[in-house]
C-alpha cells in the first residue's frame, strides 16, 4: 500500500512538472511570435522564485552559450530553482549543490537525478572549497549559466571562481544596500545568515558592487528580475547588441516581498526605514569605487576591487 501512494505521488508530481513545462513552452512561443526581446519581457515564472525562468530562456536565445551545462548552489531541495526548467524542457545538464544533506537526498531520490543528466552535490560552499567542488564533479572550462544564491558569501564566491568559465552568470543581490553603494557583508567562510543577525536582512553584496566584480572579471550587468533579488550578467565577449548593458542604476530593481524576521523567527514586516537602521550600524566592506561601479564602468576605485 505504502509503495502504491508513494508510485502516485511520483506520478503527480511528474504530470504536473508536465503541466507546467507546457506552459512554459507557451510562455516562451506567445513572446517569440509577439517579436519580444527585452529582459523585462521575458520574465515569467515556472519552477524560478520570481521571473528567472523567463529571463534565462531569453538569455540562451541570444546569447551563444555553446555548452549546454550549468551549475547552480543554494537550491535546497532542488523544487525551486533557476535551472530546473533548462533540466526539463532544454534538456541541459549540471550540478547543483547544497549544504544540508537532507536536501541533497531528496534531490537524489528525485526521478530526474536518473532520467536527466543531473549530479547534486552536498558541500557547505565558500570561496576556499569552490574550485575544488567543481573539480571533484566534473565542471570545469566553459558552462552555460551560472546560478548563485547562498544568502551570504554570494559575492566572494563568484570572485572565487576559476575552473568554470561560464556564459551567463545569474547572482542574488541584496537591494537593501540601494544601487549606489558598493558594499558587501565580510566575508566568513562559515557565514549563516540566520546566526549573521536575527533579522536575516543582512547578507550578501550589493548590487553596485556585483556589477564591478563582474566587469573586473570581463561580465557585463545585463538586468535584474523585477522581484529585486537576482541579477544577470553575460560575459562581454559573448554579449550580443540585441542585449544590451545596464547600469546599476538602469538595472536596479527594489525588493518586492518580505524575509525580515523577529527573533522568535516570525515576520517583521518591517518598513524600509526600519530594516535601513537594522543595517547601518552593521560592518559592510567597501569593495569598488561607488560611483564608478553604479555607473557601470565597474573601475576600480583607489583601494580597487577587493
Amino acid at each position: 500500500m505504502l509503495r502504491q501512494v508513494a508510485a502516485g505521488g511520483r506520478v503527480r508530481q511528474r504530470q504536473t512538472e508536465l503541466l507546467r513545462c507546457a506552459l512554459g513552452n507557451l510562455s516562451v512561443a506567445t513572446r517569440v511570435t509577439a517579436g519580444v526581446n527585452t529582459l523585462e519581457g521575458w520574465e515569467f515564472q515556472v519552477f524560478s522564485q520570481g521571473g528567472d525562468d523567463g529571463i534565462i530562456q531569453w538569455l540562451i536565445r541570444e546569447v551563444p552559450v555553446g555548452e549546454r551545462t550549468f551549475v547552480e548552489f543554494g537550491v535546497e531541495d532542488y523544487t525551486e530553482a533557476n535551472t530546473r526548467f533548462l533540466l526539463l524542457n532544454d534538456y541541459w545538464s549540471g550540478l547543483v549543490m547544497d549544504g544540508s544533506e537532507g536536501h541533497v537526498a531528496s534531490i537524489r531520490a528525485d526521478a530526474i537525478s536518473v532520467t536527466r543528466r543531473l549530479r547534486a552535490a552536498q558541500a557547505f560552499v565558500t570561496a576556499e572549497n569552490i574550485n575544488d567542488l567543481l573539480r571533484a564533479n566534473g565542471m570545469s572550462g566553459p558552462i552555460g549559466l551560472l546560478s548563485i544564491d547562498i544568502d551570504g558569501n554570494d559575492y566572494w564566491v563568484w570572485k572565487a571562481v576559476e575552473e568554470v568559465r561560464p556564459a551567463i552568470v545569474a547572482i542574488e543581490y541584496n537591494a537593501r544596500f540601494g544601487p549606489d553603494r558598493a558594499v558587501v557583508v565580510p566575508y566568513r567562510p562559515d557565514f549563516e545568515r540566520a546566526k549573521a543577525h536575527r533579522s536575516m536582512i543582512y547578507y550578501g553584496a550589493s548590487l553596485a558592487a556585483l556589477c564591478g566584480l563582474g566587469h573586473a572579471k570581463g561580465f557585463d550587468l545585463v538586468g535584474c528580475n523585477s522581484y529585486g533579488n537576482n541579477a544577470f550578467f553575460v560575459r562581454g565577449d559573448l554579449r550580443p547588441a540585441s542585449v544590451p548593458k545596464r547600469t546599476c542604476h538602469e538595472a536596479f530593481r527594489p525588493l518586492q516581498f518580505q524575509e525580515s524576521r523577529h527573533p522568535d523567527g516570525s515576520f517583521a514586516f518591517l518598513s524600509s526605514r526600519e530594516e535601513q537602521d537594522i543595517l547601518d550600524p552593521l560592518p559592510v566592506v567597501e569593495v569598488a569605487d561607488p560611483l564608478k561601479a553604479a555607473c557601470g564602468d565597474g573601475t576600480p576605485g583607489r583601494s580597487g576591487i577587493l
